[in-house]
């Protein structure tokens, strides 16, 4: 069923800028990516964790207990109208064993964008909270520092600031692996990431819904085996009502790709798209988690049943 959507942003919001995964590799990058924000009237905090460096381990910011204090901070303060994640990696699946989702107000949403390794946390929110999230780029990301011009920060914006102009995706250049049209639930993310949380509690089916997989530089026989264990969960995959395959770069062969994408998504009997500008590497739209929608795979489009984002009360 839909999720409950966050207020969309304002001019003035204060929102939390942290890392949940692995550090900020180029802190002029996030700095930028700061920049970037200011420029659209958004007054960005950043928490402590992302400016941390490894602790024990080099690939995570700070320690667990502090990524998992800073995203309770964030998802808990009502100063912070949204939370954004300044970048991915690894180490999200560690933040979440530490968080007390009782802490967390379900019924008092915020609006939380991230990609790749946060992955686990928008899949989180939603089994835990029911909440409305963006797989989207993150602060210190490709799209995102480079400035207010960018592409994926344009995309990501225009959604946050002013939802009821975004009812439609539409991805130009994608193809039909299946023909058809399907009405679901927005779900997934990052295919191995997806695969990470299968078998826990924040782990969330995509029964029903209109399921996005994306992923980078996975060996082909990776992929093939993430995308087979999806197939296996029969709990995750079985009644899925569309998928959409975004962005597989430095997976390999492009043309490896296409045929295993064929190979494991094209008997499932539902619509499926195919070459969406999703993911990494690529001039990236923003993905809801949890919004109704409907997906057209011969036209190449997503039309969304209902606004993303809430309207402000206040």
């Amino acid at each position: 069923m839909p999720l409950l959507r966050p207020p969309a942003l304002r001019p003035g919001d204060t929102v939390a800028v942290l890392c949940g995964s692995s550090p900020v590799g180029d802190q002029e990058r996030l700095e930028s990516g700061l920049r970037a924000l200011t420029s659209v009237g958004l007054k960005p905090e950043v928490l402590a964790s992302a400016r941390a460096v490894g602790s024990t381990y080099d690939y995570l910011a700070g320690d667990d207990a502090l990524r998992a204090a800073d995203l309770t901070r964030a998802l808990t303060d009502p100063r912070y109208a949204g939370v954004l994640t300044a970048c991915g990696g690894y180490g999200m699946q560690r933040t979440l064993e530490l968080i007390d989702w009782s802490r967390i107000d379900a019924a008092a949403p915020r609006v939380v964008v991230g990609y790749s390794d946060v992955t686990a946390l928008l899949e989180a929110l939603a089994a835990k909270l029911g909440w409305v999230s963006l797989f989207g780029p993150m602060v210190a990301s490709s799209g995102f520092w480079e400035g207010p011009e960018e592409y994926d920060f344009r995309a990501l914006t225009k959604l946050l600031l002013t939802p009821e102009r975004v009812t439609q995706l539409s991805f130009p250049g994608s193809w039909a692996l299946v023909p058809g049209v399907a009405e679901g639930v927005t779900v997934g993310g990052t295919a191995t990431l997806l695969t990470a949380s299968l078998g826990t509690d924040t782990s969330y089916p995509a029964r029903g819904g209109i399921l996005l997989l994306e992923d980078v530089d996975e060996r082909l026989f990776r992929l093939d085996r993430a995308f087979t264990q999806l197939r296996r969960a029969k709990d995750y995959i079985d009644g899925v009502a569309g998928i959409v395959l975004g962005t597989f770069t430095e997976c390999g062969d492009p043309a490896q790709v296409d045929r295993l994408l064929d190979d494991r998504f094209g008997d499932l009997g539902v619509p499926v798209l195919a070459g969406v500008n999703i993911g990494h590497n690529t001039a990236m739209q923003t993905w809801p988690i949890g919004v109704r929608a409907r997906l057209d795979a011969d036209n190449g489009t997503l039309t969304f049943l209902g606004q993303v984002l809430a309207e402000r009360q206040d």
